[in-house]
């Protein structure tokens, strides 16, 4: 049988982030698929590993009690030793960040496919010394899996400008077409459907909230701005962005609900895309799945997930002048929403993503495994 361990994330079921609900999705479909899925789960709290089962996955839980990233790096030490002495099953770690800790599954002769996730050194939210990590586990994570997967074709160019590119095989990330939502847990929130544009994403520069916000406040636009996100009156950014804020933004504050967001997605006039960096993002191609007229930051990695069909702005003053243009103009907004639909279909499903996955992943089995697979 087929066996593959998942590692990088915090475990399942998801309810960290976009890599969690790809592993959920993946190992369910695989699970159906007739392969045996472990995955290894990050637990707070102290005492001995253990092992159990959801959903026909089997799961290793790692207590550990160190907070922050000490935490995660020690979490994600301790999957990776189990992982090698188990056996030599294959092995899909979901990010780079701590890459150098694979060096021992190529000691121990373990087939690892590494997702490489986004450019993360990058990002200027971080110091130096974080720079340097993630630059150094960027290195790392190329030389040392077996296989990469990028999840944009412009990761794909960055990573081949360290491997070959026949070592780089390109998914993007999925969504599900969404259809016929309630309008509930929109009006809880003070919301009239269809009159509100959705802003999700974390409050920090490199996500252009307070261009947005600024643009958007420029003018009276006869409509909401819902912005998701927790926001504090300590950090500096957050002050400014809420200080820009008209009297038509809303701070719903951080919603973790996926049945609201959804909701939220599914029932805005628009959705607001801002992020600079980075390759496919989840959020992004979920707004393509809700059917939403999209306006995000121009740039390559936007452009090439949204397509020709979304509107674009660089800064406050463009984003301003997008809805000008745009918030009352149904028939375009209409058309932007069949738009994302038809991106969505063109590569983005879930069905479509999860397939070249296990195309990506069988080619790395080991070959007794092959042997003993089921039909």
């Amino acid at each position: 049988m087929k066996h593959l361990r998942i590692l990088g994330i915090r475990g399942l079921p998801a309810a960290h982030g976009g890599f969690e609900t790809f592993a959920e999705y993946l190992a369910l479909y695989l699970r159906d698929r007739g392969w045996k899925i472990t995955v290894y789960c990050q637990i707070d709290g102290q005492g001995p590993m253990y092992e159990d089962v959801w959903e026909g996955v089997h799961r290793v839980n790692i207590p550990i009690d160190i907070p922050g990233p000490k935490g995660t790096m020690a979490f994600d030490w301790k999957a990776i030793r189990h992982a090698a002495a188990q056996s030599r099953d294959l092995c899909l770690t979901l990010g780079y960040n701590t890459a150098v800790f694979c060096a021992w599954l190529r000691v121990k002769g373990v087939p690892n496919v590494i997702n490489m996730d986004g450019i993360e050194w990058s990002r200027a939210k971080w110091g130096g010394v974080a720079k340097a990590w993630f630059w150094l586990n960027d290195w790392a994570g190329c030389w040392l899996g077996n296989h990469l997967v990028a999840d944009h074709p412009e990761i794909a160019n960055h990573l081949a400008t360290r491997v070959s590119r026949r070592k780089v095989t390109t998914i993007a990330y999925g969504a599900d077409r969404l259809r016929d939502l309630p309008e509930e847990p929109v009006r809880r929130l003070g919301l009239i459907p269809g009159q509100y544009l959705t802003l999700i994403a974390r409050p920090e520069p490199e996500n252009s909230i307070l261009e947005v916000v600024a643009g958007f406040s420029k003018a009276r636009r006869g409509c909401t701005l819902a912005v998701l996100g927790k926001y504090d009156e300590s950090n500096a950014y957050h002050r400014a962005v809420m200080a820009a804020a008209g009297p038509e933004v809303r701070f719903l504050g951080a919603i973790y609900d996926k049945a609201v967001v959804q909701a939220l997605r599914y029932h805005c006039r628009a959705y607001v895309h801002g992020h600079q960096v980075g390759g496919t993002n989840p959020s992004l191609v979920e707004a393509l799945g809700a059917g939403n007229p999209v306006i995000a930051h121009d740039n390559r990695f936007n452009r090439w997930v949204a397509g020709t069909g979304a509107a674009y702005f660089a800064d406050a003053t463009g984003f301003s002048s997008v809805l000008d243009r745009l918030l009352g103009d149904i028939a375009s907004l209409q058309q932007m929403g069949n738009h994302s639909v038809q991106r969505l279909e063109q590569g983005l499903t879930w069905g479509q993503i999860l397939q070249a996955y296990e195309a990506c992943l069988s080619a790395y089995v080991p070959r007794s495994a092959k042997a003993t697979a089921l039909p």
